[in-house]
Parts: C-alpha cells; structure tokens; sequence
C-alpha cells in the first residue's frame, strides 16, 4: 500500500501564515509534553505519557476540523490535538499537577485524559480502545440531528486489535456516520512490535474488511496528514461515511514514565528515530520554502517556552482538590 506523501509547503494552499501556525503548535506541544516529563521526574507530577514524535500527524489533522464545531475523542497521546482545538497549557500543566482546576477531571483522573465542554473534546477511559465506541456515539448523534458535524478518533495499532476498535468500525461504516477514525502507528503497542500483533502490514488492509476506505501516511509528514484528513472530513460532510487513516509516527520516549524502552528495542533502533524527528522535517521545509528563517524558528521556541513557563506558575500555585470531595461523583449523591 502506497504512503501519502505531501507537496513541498509553497506549492500548498494554506498561505505562509497558517503554516506557521502549524509549526508553532508542533513546537508548543513537544515542549510542553518535555515539560510534563521533567514534572514528572522530579516527583511533582505522578505519571506522564509522551507523545514526542506524533506532532505532525496530530496538528495535521487538527487544521482539518473547524474548532468549537467539529468533535474529538482522543487517547492519551494526543497532546498536540487538543491543544490545537483549544486546550491550553495551563489546562494540561493544572491536570499534570493533579489541580482542582484541571478541567479535564478536576483532579480526579490520571493525565493526559482529556476532557473539554467548550471545545468538543471527549475523555476516554484507561482501557484501551473505548474511546472508538464513544466516537461512534458521537457521530451517530450528529446523523439523528441532521448535523455536518465530523468527529476524528484516535488510538495507537496496539488499539486496534481490541474488540472495540472492530466494533465500532463495523458499526460507523453500516452506518456511514461522520467519524474519522486515526490510528497513530508507532510500531509498538508498549513492547510488542505490530508484527506480534497481526499478520498484515498495515492497519489500513484491514479497511476492505469492513467497506470503507483506508489511507496510509507518512505521519512524521504535518502537509501529507493535512492533506489527507482534509480529504476525509469532507468526505463526512458529504454524508459519504467514515474513513481509516493510519499515520505512521516514530515513538521518540518510552511508552509512559513507568515503562523503559532501551529494554526491548536497539541502541541502533533508538538512535535512527531523532532523524526522524517531525518537527526538523518541518521547519526544514519551511526554511527551504523562505518561509521560516532560524532567527524565526529561535523566536517561535522561546515564545512557547514561556507560555509553558507562564502557565507553569499558576499551576505551581493552584490549590489541590479538597481531600473532602473524594467520593464526590463515585456514587450517587442525595
């Protein structure tokens, strides 16, 4: 099966600025999840997942949607989505520091659920793949009001071997409802590499399957997903069903803070992936299209750096939930 790949940047009608745009959300996502990292090393923050190396498939598709219209039920990785749909660093530092201010829980949950009312955002739960079914709702929803609405989806190929994950293809595609559903493939699901999870080489072959089509990317490529997702949101619009992108990333840290990848995969392996790095291959591309200068690409890192630095020092400050709202919400209250 073919990998999309993009045009070069000046040759794409997104004009100078929006691909700017694209860039600093890619920056501003990998330093703030670097930051929850460091939080976390240091005691403050309990548990952290990365998604370093799923920048541009995620900003990618985020610039198909239209904010506060369309929906997203992302997984854990999806740092860079939500906060292209509007999600803050503040929001994601106040959930990392376990706040009673983190909108996505409010404390309550582990991070990187995240959850926003204002921005059609759906949190999903901790077992692998339920968020597919809840996308599938969603979507079905928008069929029953007569809605444009699309909703995208999101988990790694680890996930699509859960019994959710064919369930809610199957289900969307007798349908046609509006979801996209995104498989971020990074080659493993914690330790297992894809060839221990299923005999075809892409998730994608398994499209036929269920009468929908699939569209296999360079997910390391911000304009090939652009492209691609652009393409299937429209085709939800159109009332034409749902689509399977699978975006091939490189997973550049372990897979959380309590896993250690040097264990399971090769010093050679781990040390190819950084020139694979998608924000280098963006901003080289934007610099090759007169674009971005260096002097641009310094100023976009320390913009976003202290956006993570503001926002940092109000959640330091933040007051913790109220040990006498544990049981708030766990059972039924009178």
């Amino acid at each position: 099966m073919a990998v999309t790949e993009s045009a070069p940047p000046a040759a794409l009608d997104l004009g100078p600025d929006t691909l700017l745009e694209m860039y600093r959300a890619m920056v501003l996502g990998r330093l703030l999840d670097e930051r929850i990292i460091i939080l976390n090393r240091q005691g403050r923050a309990p548990f952290a997942i990365s998604g370093q190396g799923h920048e541009a498939t995620q900003v990618g598709v985020g610039y198909a949607l239209r904010r506060d219209y369309d929906w997203a039920v992302p997984y854990y990785r999806d740092l860079s989505l939500v906060l292209v749909m509007g999600m803050s660093p503040l929001d994601q530092l106040l959930a990392a520091l376990g706040k009673a201010g983190d909108p996505n829980s409010g404390g309550r949950q582990m991070p990187a659920h995240y959850s926003s009312r204002a921005h059609n955002i759906v949190t999903g739960g901790s077992p692998v793949a339920t968020q597919i079914l809840h996308a599938v709702g969603v979507g079905l929803a928008f069929r029953y009001r007569g809605e444009d609405r699309v909703v995208v989806t999101a988990c790694g190929e680890g996930g699509t071997s859960e019994g959710d994950w064919h369930e809610g293809l199957n289900w969307a595609a007798v349908h046609r409802l509006p979801v996209i559903f995104l498989v971020e493939n990074n080659g493993f699901a914690i330790s297992v590499p894809q060839a221990r999870q299923m005999a075809v080489a892409h998730v994608t072959d398994r499209a036929a399957g269920y009468g929908l089509p699939g569209v296999c990317v360079d997910g390391g490529d911000v304009l090939a997903v652009h492209q691609v997702a652009v393409e299937a949101v429209a085709r939800a619009r159109r009332g034409e069903g749902p689509t399977l992108i699978e975006a091939h990333c490189v997973r550049l840290q372990s897979h959380s803070s309590d896993d250690d990848q040097r264990r399971y995969r090769a010093p050679d392996d781990l040390r190819d992936l950084r020139s694979h790095d998608p924000l280098d291959r963006f901003r080289v591309d934007l610099e090759a299209a007169g674009i971005l200068s260096p002097e641009r690409a310094a100023a976009v890192r320390a913009d976003c750096l202290a956006e993570i630095d503001r926002a940092q020092q109000i959640a330091d400050e933040a007051p913790a939930p109220d040990p006498a709202t544990a049981l708030h919400h766990v059972h039924q209250e009178g």
